[in-house]
């Protein structure tokens, strides 16, 4: 059986789990929303119901399916060792665009390296020789 990580590295089978982790969806649902074939869409619903990640429902003459979360707890939990590393970054952006949201004065940012009196020097032109006035 494929690893949880290999299963997600193919982009078809993400496509498919996020439009599941919407709404339960039927094998034709999915063919139409991600415009693939029938067989193709069929393929990678059967790598992720062996997998755990989805499970079918008989609904009439069709298969409904829906996400399973477990898989995906155990894959957030291996990812939890690394959320250190980025949660700071994230933080910071959300302060960021928290200042950007309360208006134009508080989101005016100076670059640290260009004092906000340095007076802008226009650009140098350049004769047609090459040389610069």
């Amino acid at each position: 059986m494929e690893s949880s990580f290999a299963i997600l590295a193919e982009p078809n089978r993400r496509a498919i789990l996020g439009l599941l982790a919407q709404a339960e969806l039927s094998v034709g649902e999915l063919e139409r929303q991600l415009q693939m074939s029938q067989p193709s869409v069929s393929k990678h619903l059967r790598v992720l119901r062996e997998a755990g990640f989805v499970e079918p429902r008989v609904e009439a003459q069709r298969r409904v399916y829906r996400l399973r979360h477990e898989p995906l707890m155990e894959v957030d939990a291996w990812l939890a060792q690394f959320r250190r590393f980025w949660a700071p970054h994230l933080d910071a952006l959300e302060r960021h665009l928290d200042r950007m949201a309360e208006g134009p004065a508080s989101s005016k940012l100076t670059p640290k390296h260009v004092p906000s009196h340095a007076p802008r020097r226009a650009p140098k032109r350049v004769t047609k020789k090459g040389r610069s006035r």
